[in-house]
């Protein structure tokens, strides 16, 4: 059962239903899920059929994508469930938006995830428009957030997420937790209709600074649910302080929410990064 002191959802970062289950049974709750092609590509089932040496058409790995998104769907019933679309560095907002209609009938409590890059954004801002709840994923700069915010003006609270991933500026000795304090403040001068969802979390101590700072969501791998669960769930205590080590700071930026998102400086090479990472992931699934 969830701690009544626990403010912040959490959910599973995964693609596998099994580990839901698991996490489920651990935790007693989950408040949602969050998908990607790298994940997809981790689940068991498909990988055993990649061990066999059978990989899938383009047609196949859509079906096993949507599926195991409706099994997961129906373990976390009243949650949200971030799925993704296919994007490389090359891909443009229509046939971003074109998957995104389909992926947001699969299910009926689906956030679609696109990626904060140019592109990503002109299909995030028309995907709202049009009724969809959107995650706009590899966020890695205030700019970025501000974007999305701007991007997103008038959707309604619970319609709009952004993921910035800490555990990937952490990787290149930046301190990934800053960026969380930073949005979370600047997003503090807006109307809240986006939620913050920790992403790319890697420790514990990522999961309970971000429950200090007050994020709303927090996206959690299922090692570290593990792990924070057989501990009883533990909230930071009022003299919890993070250890960043030698990581260099991210200082704070005054930005204005006001402006229209494309003159916002949005391009992150980590986000291109991601993009051509998870797309490359997407691609080892499929026959050539």
């Amino acid at each position: 059962m969830k701690r009544k002191d626990l403010k912040a959802r959490i959910f599973l970062d995964g693609g596998d239903p099994d580990e839901t289950r698991k996490a489920m049974g651990l935790l007693g709750f989950l408040d949602g899920q969050t998908t990607n092609p790298t994940l997809i590509s981790k689940n068991p089932r498909a990988r055993a059929r990649l061990e066999k040496g059978e990989k899938f058409t383009r047609e196949e790995i859509i079906d096993f994508y949507h599926e195991t998104v409706k099994e997961i769907s129906k373990l976390i019933p009243q949650g949200s469930v971030s799925v993704e679309v296919y994007s490389d560095l090359s891909t443009l907002a229509e046939p971003m938006l074109k998957q995104a209609k389909e992926m947001f009938s699969w299910i009926p409590n689906a956030h679609i995830k696109f990626p904060t890059s140019r592109e990503g954004l002109k299909a995030a801002e028309q995907a709202v428009k049009s009724g969809f709840r959107v995650n706009l994923t590899l966020c890695f700069t205030q700019e970025q957030a501000a974007a999305v915010y701007a991007a997103t003006r008038g959707a309604k609270k619970g319609d709009v997420f952004v993921s910035p991933f800490i555990g990937r500026l952490d990787d290149r000795g930046e301190n990934g937790m800053d960026l969380i304090s930073n949005i979370l403040k600047m997003y503090q001068k807006g109307d809240g209709h986006v939620e913050l969802l920790t992403a790319s979390v890697r420790k514990a101590d990522h999961l309970l600074y971000a429950l200090k700072l007050g994020s709303d969501i927090i996206t959690v791998p299922f090692n570290v649910l593990k792990e924070w669960g057989e501990k009883g769930m533990p909230m930071p205590k009022s003299d919890y302080v993070y250890d960043s080590g030698s990581l260099k700071a991210i200082p704070f930026k005054e930005i204005d929410l006001a402006k229209n998102w494309e003159t916002y400086d949005i391009r992150h090479e980590l986000t291109d990064k991601g993009m051509e990472r998870f797309s490359a992931d997407w691609n080892a699934l499929i026959k050539a």
